[in-house]
C-alpha cells in the first residue's frame, strides 16, 4: 500500500514541477509586459512636455503657434515648429526665410 502511494506521488512530481515552471513564467510575463507598458507611457508623457512656452503664440480662430510665426517654413502647429528643423530653437535658424504676404506686391 504504501509503496503504491510512492509510486504515485513520484509520478505526478514532474506534472507539478511543469505547473510551477508555468505559473512562475506566467506571472514573470505578466510583469515583464506591465514595466513595458509603464516604461512606454512615460517616455509618451516625456515627449509631450515641451519647454516652448517661451515661442508659443495665441492666433484668434486658429490656437496656439509655435515658432517663429513670420517663418515661411513654420508649421502653424501647437506642436511642431517646422520641417525644416522641427526641435528648434527658431533664433538664429539657417533656414529662416520671412514669409511673403498675399498683399504686398511689388509695384514697379
Amino acid at each position: 500500500m504504501l509503496r503504491t502511494l510512492l509510486v504515485i506521488a513520484i509520478g505526478f512530481l514532474p506534472s507539478l514541477f511543469s505547473l510551477w515552471v508555468i505559473r512562475k513564467t506566467h506571472l514573470r510575463t505578466r510583469l515583464r509586459m506591465r514595466q513595458a507598458a509603464m516604461n512606454v507611457s512615460g517616455m509618451r508623457m516625456r515627449q509631450n512636455i515641451r519647454p516652448v512656452e517661451g515661442e508659443r503664440y495665441y492666433l484668434e480662430g486658429v490656437g496656439y503657434l509655435v515658432g517663429d510665426i513670420s517663418c515661411k517654413f513654420n508649421a502653424r502647429s501647437g506642436y511642431i515648429r517646422c520641417a525644416v528643423n522641427p526641435d528648434g530653437p527658431c533664433q538664429g535658424c539657417r533656414h529662416y526665410e520671412p514669409k511673403e504676404l498675399a498683399g504686398s506686391e511689388q509695384r514697379t
